[in-house]
């Protein structure tokens, strides 16, 4: 199975970027624990700041699955929506942190009603929320 996680912008900050929120650990360093825990996985990581970026990346996939935090993006991008609608992968949105229990306008995801799924608020683990996700999938 081809899992690929795209993520968008200040998700290269993690590990720096308000730790309380966020967490310590960089991106990286976790998608190498996922690589490892997961051998039998074809994983696949992008990440970029750019909206058109993140847009080229979904519509180019090649993967059984895509995992997507799009970050700010998902408050704001009707584009990167569309580009999720308009393929026959599925896309499960993940979130580090509670969106809903932030800001106001962090409440509301275009995301949401073209994703098979959500998953938000477990730190770093919404990624391997997403990936088990995937895999109990394939054993239905």
């Amino acid at each position: 199975m081809k899992l690929h996680i795209i993520n968008g912008p200040n998700l290269n900050l993690l590990g720096k970027r308000e730790p309380k929120i966020y967490g310590k650990k960089n991106f990286k360093s976790y998608f190498t624990e996922l690589q490892f825990k997961h051998r039998k996985l074809e994983l696949s990581y992008f990440q970029s700041n750019s909206e058109a970026d993140l847009i080229t990346e979904i519509q180019d996939a090649k993967a059984d699955g895509i995992i997507i935090n799009a970050a700010a993006y998902t408050h704001t991008s009707i584009a990167i929506a569309d580009a999720i609608a308009a393929i026959d992968i599925p896309v499960i949105e993940v979130h580090i942190s509670n969106i809903h229990a932030r800001e106001e306008f962090r409440k509301k995801s275009f995301i949401s009603p073209v994703a098979k799924g959500c998953i938000f608020g477990f730190g770093l683990q919404s990624y391997e929320l997403a990936i088990q996700s995937f895999l109990n999938q394939e054993n239905v």
